[in-house]
């Protein structure tokens, strides 16, 4: 079967290629056309826009960009109508990948010839904000691939929409990683704290430089390494990081995080990633105009926390100083209580377990492509 995925960022592209390799794996005759990145490239098919021409955030980047946006998508909706997929996949990236299910369903009643299924692996996250666009996936969506267990209730009882829970695919990821690498004793943990500044350049300038005035003084104690995001060339980080003690890796984010005593991470997959690995964290986002969006936050989010890591648990296991609540002392004081004979330490520690058995045993990826070609087959 011919098969078109669509991300739009990092995490996107390494949850898509693993997705990618399922199906492969189960359906022989699998084809791939994709808008991506360098993981989704390496399984294989054809890569016809590189997730990082896409990945804006915020309302000013995307209003400056967005004749750029704009031509993307009318090139996405044009390849697709002359590529005729078997099934669109969509990753996550609700803003753009909405857009497309509703340009494909309203194809399907004009033109006969064109009837791609589309699923959305990876639900977007509208029991955070805009709940109202349930109406467009219940209408565009064929079928909707969950990878967190709260989001079962949200869609299924309290919208009436059945959605596919297939695990999460971080988690798999990780357990994966771990499988070949077993994870050092907590005695074992070398004196090393990880700074996850996100995967965007915004993400980076607004994060960063915080994360690094917050562990100058831990420098001579601890090694101090930073996770350069996949898509960010290197150049970008140096001014950054210039006069400081941190020092940059790429692309090896799982094994920074394995021997990591303790993170700064900003909020994202890369939470939950941190939690998988068992590394007490502090979970940092700034934003612009903080407490605008901190009194924003508190009345127009549906869900009171903005880290996976809480989500799931459905209370406070990592502590969150995001808008109003972000700052250098904030930040250096929440780290002091994670490191070893911190206050907090042992009680994150506990508490991850429950994230842990939350999540599930289940291979995402692989139950997924089952569940694709499964329900494709029967509907052909």
């Amino acid at each position: 079967m011919k098969y078109y995925l669509i991300v739009g960022e990092a995490s996107g592209d390494l949850h898509a290629s693993h997705l990618m390799q399922q199906l492969q794996r189960q359906d022989a005759a699998a084809e791939f056309r994709f808008f991506g990145g360098d993981l989704m490239t390496a399984v294989g098919g054809t890569r016809v826009k590189h997730y990082s021409e896409l990945a804006y955030m915020g309302f000013v980047p995307v209003l400056l960009h967005l004749p750029t946006i704009l031509k993307n998508m009318r090139m996405c909706k044009q390849d697709i109508l002359e590529w005729q997929p078997d099934v669109v996949i969509l990753v996550d990236y609700p803003g753009f990948n909405l857009k497309i299910a509703e340009y494909l369903h309203n194809q399907r009643l004009t033109a006969n010839s064109l009837k791609p299924r589309v699923y959305y692996y990876i639900a977007p996250k509208i029991w955070a904000w805009k709940e109202y666009r349930i109406k467009n996936i219940k209408r565009d969506v064929d079928e909707l691939f969950s990878i967190l267990p709260f989001e079962v209730d949200f869609f299924e009882k309290k919208h009436h929409y059945p959605i596919h829970y297939v695990g999460n695919p971080t988690a798999s990821e990780v357990r994966a990683y771990l499988t070949s690498r077993p994870l050092p004793l907590e005695g074992d943990k070398g004196r090393l704290i990880a700074l996850l500044a996100g995967s965007r350049k915004q993400e980076i300038k607004d994060n960063l430089p915080a994360m690094i005035e917050a562990t100058r003084h831990l420098a001579d104690r601890y090694d101090l390494v930073l996770a350069g995001a996949p898509g960010i060339e290197s150049s970008y980080y140096e001014q950054f990081l210039k006069g400081s003690k941190v020092r940059m890796v790429k692309n090896e984010t799982f094994a920074l995080l394995s021997q990591a005593t303790a993170a700064l991470v900003t909020s994202g997959t890369a939470t939950l990633e941190t939690c998988m690995f068992r590394v007490p964290q502090v979970v940092c986002y700034k934003t612009p105009l903080a407490k605008l969006i901190g009194f924003l936050k508190r009345r127009l989010l549906k869900v009171p926390y903005v880290s996976l890591v809480n989500l799931i648990a459905n209370r406070e296991v990592v502590k969150e100083l995001v808008a109003d609540t972000f700052s250098v002392d904030n930040i250096r004081r929440e780290l002091e209580t994670i490191l070893p004979g911190g206050s907090k330490r042992e009680e994150m520690l506990k508490d991850y377990e429950e994230i842990h058995r939350l999540l599930g045993e289940s291979d995402a990826p692989e139950k997924a492509a089952r569940v694709m070609i499964n329900t494709l087959n029967e509907e052909r």
